[in-house]
């Protein structure tokens, strides 16, 4: 699991990106579990992820953080990635970010997606 914490610190909110190789819905999801096995990520107010699966095409999870989940896909498309997830991880603080909140969320995958470059 590569993770990359403080990201983005926007209004009180902050961003962290984490993602990994994984297999099928069931590997997502297990992917998830043991992310959240940690306590911050696990009252994080948004753990939004996308991946695209060989063997079910593409996965979104907005996890009410509306439409970060498309942006999120997009560029795991975009990048050629099959069988890894990325999720990007916001703590509210408190101020409405409006449309700011995507640009935090492609911030945290083009910072995810450059350290997997450097280290792969």
């Amino acid at each position: 699991m590569l993770q990359i914490e403080d990201v983005v610190r926007d209004r009180g909110s902050r961003y962290a990106v984490s993602g990994g190789p994984v297999a099928g819905r069931k590997g997502a999801d297990a992917f998830l579990a043991d992310l959240k096995r940690t306590k911050k990520y696990a009252k994080a107010t948004h753990n939004t992820w996308a991946a695209v699966f060989s063997d079910g095409g593409p996965v979104r999870n907005d996890d009410g953080e509306s439409g970060a989940g498309a942006v999120i896909l997009k560029m795991i498309e975009r990048a050629g990635l099959v069988d890894h997830i990325i999720v990007v991880t916001r703590w509210y603080g408190g101020v409405h970010l409006g449309g700011d909140r995507f640009a935090h969320v492609v911030t945290a995958v083009r910072a995810y997606l450059a350290e997997l470059e450097q280290s792969g």
